[in-house]
């Protein structure tokens, strides 16, 4: 199984930044040349989001809306993902979740997901 917890989220005024983690526990096989990790969020009533995307090769896609703001990398040695999120907007509050899949930015089924940490942005 896969275990992943997010922490990072918190209340920012409109323009100011948050760094999202996402520590990442693995106890079950996971192919490297396969493994893709994600963020993705979510606000009451709405359909999940996709966030970045970021792949075994370190290539990464964002929704249109995060592009230029927000960088997801990752730190494989801490079993570490991470989203940098800058130049924030209201319309930015959700709740921001991490998750974990197979296959590449252009293809990939996410499977584990952590429980979500919340980012309050206020105008």
């Amino acid at each position: 199984q896969v275990q992943l917890v997010e922490s990072g989220g918190g209340s920012v005024q409109a323009g100011g930044s948050l760094r999202l983690s996402c520590r990442v526990s693995r106890y079950i096989y996971s192919r490297w040349s396969r493994r893709c990790m994600g963020w993705f969020r979510q606000t009451p009533g709405k359909e999940r989001e996709e966030v970045a995307v970021i792949d075994s090769d370190d290539r990464s896609r964002y929704a249109d809306s995060m592009k230029g703001r927000f960088t997801i990398s990752q730190d494989n040695a801490k079993n570490t993902l991470y989203l940098q999120m800058n130049s924030l907007k209201p319309e930015d509050t959700a709740m921001y979740y991490c998750a974990e899949g197979w296959g590449n930015i252009a293809t990939v089924d996410f499977r584990y997901w952590g429980q979500g940490t919340q980012v309050t942005v206020s105008s």
